[in-house]
């Protein structure tokens, strides 16, 4: 019970630093993909008139592209954010007996709040430009899945980035390249087959099909999906968290 008090109490700390001094405050939440929303329509529909082929989960390209940025925004955040947290936390895991895992676990709920947003901006948007699927009630499932995966990542992040601060320079590069190795601007079947093995055994390839297979087929998930993501996200999970594990025993010291 202490250990999930300390968690609200982080999430709710994140969440009003955020916007601390904003007039706005949690209402950028929305206004950002929103303008996100605005500008792939522009370069993608208006100016490059990107189509997507007939069978496709939807034609609409914008909203095609919005259902593969929901999961990794929530991951990237979640990733890049954990990074540089127990350094920015330095003066609670010095001072006092402090449970530091918990810190990326934080991030990830609060930057949850914000996915919700944006799907909530989805849906209402989706109601007038596509065809929804009743499988988006099997979203928070995959959210789930999503931040085993994100923590499991982020506590490998935040730990090296205690002994080796170059991390998060490292960090954006390996976003960057993750980022263009998942199939969220370009359709699947526009990849060249020989790049297929990358997309096959990239994790958040999976969890973004899967989003939009949710929100966008009607057809329920297939047990290999459920199961790549379910062994991939839990195996992660447990490896960051062995390797935070050992890696925090001397945060003191460093810190």
């Amino acid at each position: 019970m202490e250990r999930r008090a300390l968690v609200a109490q982080l999430v709710r700390r994140d969440f009003h630093m955020r916007y601390v001094g904003s007039v706005a405050g949690w209402a950028w939440g929305v206004v950002h993909p929103i303008v996100q929303l605005v500008v792939w329509y522009f370069i993608f529909v208006v100016c490059l008139r990107v189509t997507l082929e007939p069978g496709s989960l939807t034609t609409n390209y914008p909203m095609f592209l919005f259902c593969g940025f929901l999961p990794w925004m929530l991951f990237q955040e979640t990733v890049t954010r954990s990074a540089s947290s127990l350094v920015e936390q330095s003066n609670l895991i010095t001072r006092t007996v402090f449970p530091s895992e918990v810190v990326p676990v934080s991030i990830f709920l609060s930057s949850l709040i914000h996915h919700l947003i944006a799907l909530a901006l989805f849906l209402v948007t989706g109601v007038f430009l596509i065809k929804l699927s009743p499988m988006a009630l099997l979203l928070p499932l995959y959210m789930l899945l999503l931040g085993l995966f994100a923590v499991g990542v982020g506590w490998i992040a935040a730990s090296l980035h205690v002994y080796l601060r170059d991390t998060g320079h490292v960090l954006n590069v390996v976003m960057t390249l993750w980022f263009w190795l998942t199939p969220i601007m370009i359709p699947e079947d526009r990849i060249p087959p020989r790049f297929h093995y990358l997309v096959s055994w990239n994790p958040m390839s999976w969890m973004v099909r899967a989003y939009r297979s949710r929100l966008l087929a009607p057809d329920w998930p297939g047990w290999k999906e459920l199961a790549v993501l379910s062994i991939s996200c839990a195996g992660v999970f447990i490896l960051g968290g062995l390797f935070f594990r050992h890696m925090k025993r001397g945060f003191a010291d460093v810190l």
